[in-house]
């Protein structure tokens, strides 16, 4: 039996269950800062500043964090093409682990003035670095351990990783509100996140040592096949075409997360009056169908390639956001039901990894998914809630256009992925694989 369709064996799961459990750790790390933004702008700016500068400031320390993620991820890139996956893969969760111990550490204003938000804002950027480099480190990470026909289902389960992340951030913000005080909170609750965070991190750290090298990048060594120049440079100049795709595939992936995932239960509460509990139960429902999405995207892209799983899912996800956004507010004994049916859509978005782990050759492979997604997440995580905010002052639907946009540029992926040729180095190092 060739390692092409070989089924997935004992070392496979063992890897890619360390590889998602640290992957939604590390996401959690870098999420948990929302959840506690406001009191963390209390403590660690003036206490005389308005009200809307402060907002403005923490959201601007959180959004730095965005901002590092393109050069944390290209420069640990740059490292994991050059002298091991590994090696790039254990250092991005200890990057993101001490920051986040730090954070739940640090001095307030209070005590050590200007230096807090300073700090808060090193810290921050530290686990944007990290990130940038631990999302593309794990999809090219497992691609090259499983079987190629296990791909899809491989990158789909990662993906569903990160956003269990966001979920353990929502829960564990939600504990520890409702079991202290405000002022407990306020004093010293809000640090347990982030040392809980940090703790976690450290031990996923410990946990990667048990993983091997991925046997593409060992074979590469051997045929001293390593990129003889600088990666980025390859990437840029030799595969434009499939930095492009993976950049619209990085559109799909962020802006669908941020506005159905994100967005969506501040625009209900204001739109239609729900109450904020009942608008967080129902996002928690969709979150975790977005996890069985991700799954089912994954196993589709691997049975039958990722032009059909795009062409289905963008018109499933066209059709359940429609709904959603027109059906929720007004019928809202259908919230449940209606969240939980576009966040299962949304996870389309598992499949984004199988096309992109496959659009690049193994030499520059890690650069090239690095390059495209952290740049892409840059523009489009960041610009993405204010162009549906500035949007909405035209309509308040604003939501609903920008999620059917989105998913005819899925569509339009769907049908251009039918006629172009992928890279497959897990049956040879040729472009080969038609998808």
């Amino acid at each position: 039996m060739s390692h092409y369709t070989r089924p997935l064996n004992r070392q496979d799961v063992k890897t890619l269950s360390l590889a998602a459990l640290g992957g939604a750790l590390e996401f959690y790390d870098f999420i948990i800062f929302v959840f506690f933004a406001a009191v963390v702008g209390e403590l660690f700016f003036p206490a005389d500043i308005p009200e809307w500068l402060r907002q403005v400031q923490t959201f601007g320390i959180f959004a730095a964090g965005y901002l590092a993620r393109p050069l944390g991820g290209i420069i640990m890139a740059h490292f994991g093409d050059l002298v091991g996956r590994k090696k790039m893969f254990t250092l991005s969760i200890l990057l993101m682990a001490i920051p986040t111990l730090a954070m739940g550490l640090l001095p307030t204003y209070a005590s050590i003035g200007i230096a807090a938000p300073l700090l808060l804002l090193l810290m921050r950027l530290l686990q944007g670095a990290a990130i940038g480099g631990e999302v593309p480190g794990a999809w090219v990470f497992v691609a090259e351990h499983v079987p190629g026909n296990r791909i899809g289902i491989a990158c789909g389960t990662l993906t569903a990783g990160l956003t269990v992340g966001i979920l353990l951030g929502s829960v564990v913000a939600t504990l520890v509100n409702t079991s202290l005080t405000p002022q407990a909170v306020h004093e010293y609750g809000w640090r347990i996140p982030f040392l809980l965070g940090g703790v976690f991190g450290l031990i996923a750290m410990y946990l990667r040592r048990w993983l091997q090298e991925t046997p593409i990048f060992l074979e590469m060594q051997q045929r001293k096949a390593l990129a003889q120049e600088l990666p980025v440079k390859a990437v840029v100049v030799r595969h434009r075409k499939a930095v492009v795709v993976s950049m619209l595939l990085t559109w799909l992936l962020s802006a669908g997360i941020v506005v159905v995932i994100l967005m969506s239960p501040v625009w209900l509460q204001k739109q239609y009056g729900l109450a904020p509990a009942l608008t967080l139960q129902a996002n928690s429902i969709a979150t975790i169908m977005l996890c069985i999405g991700c799954l089912l995207a994954g196993l589709a892209a691997d049975r039958f390639g990722a032009s059909k799983t795009f062409i289905t899912g963008s018109l499933l996800l066209a059709c359940s956001s429609w709904l959603f956004y027109h059906l929720a507010g007004a019928h809202p004994q259908y919230l449940f039901a209606l969240y939980g049916l576009v966040g299962l859509c949304v996870g389309v978005v598992g499949a984004v990894p199988y096309v992109m782990v496959r659009a690049f050759p193994a030499e520059v492979r890690f650069t090239g998914i690095s390059f495209s997604y952290n740049v892409s997440y840059a523009i489009f995580g960041g610009l993405t809630p204010i162009a549906v905010t500035m949007l909405m002052g035209v309509s308040p639907m604003a939501p609903a256009w920008y999620v059917l946009a989105l998913s005819l540029v899925g569509l339009g992926l769907g049908v251009w992925l039918r006629q172009d040729l992928y890279y497959d180095d897990t049956v040879a190092e040729r472009p080969l694989q038609q998808m």
